[in-house]
């Protein structure tokens, strides 16, 4: 490590100097805690926004990339990027930067872990879920995983929802509603194998929903639709008295002063002309 102080005096003359860290992200471990301390209480006096003030903060946050690193690598196992583990991490480190005080009386160290960690943690909380629910639902199953467990524990079955209530004061409403939100954490795919049976691997698709036959109708009325447009103004009036208004071939005639005879041959046609008219279309 090179570490190379400077003097640098304000128009006020408030500052004497500061440390100038040629290297930040590869300072050791424990110089980095000798350094920081120094370096706060340089951001203590300096204003903020000045360049002397953007420097000390920035290379606070070199020095430390370590415990983020540090902090990072317990969340290893699940899977995730690294690098986007890390990058979340650094959230925190500069939140603990930005709040930390010497008068504290701690480490620096031991105040930023917990802000890096819980930075992680409310990522994978927010993100890993499946179907986003509500923060306090989110919350809500982590209780109830960790009171189902005690109580299990404890009696030596599973608990009922009023055992849970009781441990967590909540009502049994609550705690019902944070088990159907702890269904929304992990999705299975619908070709996802549920197991082997006699033909086979059966899928959840094989066992969820149907083909539902109004859809061929809706397939038909958008065809029919511009065929019926087409039509002159008797033939769809025959048609609607026919069909909606489910009037007799002898009740149109007589609305029409035709007999029932010519009303028959009309409506033939016209069924004909539509039927053709679908077959071309599909």
């Amino acid at each position: 490590m090179k570490v190379v102080a400077i003097t640098r005096t304000d128009a006020d003359a408030r500052i004497a100097e500061l440390p100038v860290v040629t290297d930040p992200l590869k300072v050791a471990p424990k110089d980095a805690r000798t350094l920081s301390k120094l370096f706060f209480e340089q951001l203590a006096v300096l204003e903020e926004g000045t360049h002397e003030y953007q420097y000390a903060r920035n290379t606070l946050i070199e020095m430390n990339m370590s415990l983020v690193r540090y902090a990072a690598g317990r969340f290893r196992s699940r899977g995730d990027d690294m690098e986007d583990i890390v990058q979340v991490g650094m959230i925190g480190l500069i939140k603990a930067i930005d709040r930390f005080e010497l008068s504290h009386e701690v480490e620096f160290t031991s105040f930023a872990v917990p802000y890096i960690v819980g930075e992680i943690k409310r990522f994978f909380r927010d993100t890993s879920w499946a179907v986003h629910v509500p923060r306090r639902l989110q919350e809500a199953r982590l209780e109830l995983a960790k009171a189902t467990e005690e109580l299990r524990t404890r009696l030596g079955r599973t608990p009922t929802v009023r055992e849970l209530a009781e441990l967590m004061s909540l009502t049994e409403a609550e705690v019902t509603e944070a088990r159907l939100a702890s269904n929304g954490y992990n999705s299975s795919s619908l070709d996802a194998a549920l197991g082997n049976d006699e033909d086979g691997e059966a899928a959840l698709a094989d066992f969820v929903g149907s083909e539902d036959p109004a859809m061929e109708l809706v397939e038909d009325f958008h065809a029919l639709a511009p065929l019926i447009a087409d039509l002159d103004e008797r033939d769809r009036q025959i048609i609607h008295m026919r069909f909606v208004e489910e009037l007799t071939q002898c009740q149109i005639g007589e609305h029409l002063g035709c007999s029932q005879m010519h009303v028959s041959r009309l409506l033939s046609r016209t069924l004909k002309r539509l039927r053709d008219g679908m077959l071309t279309t599909r």
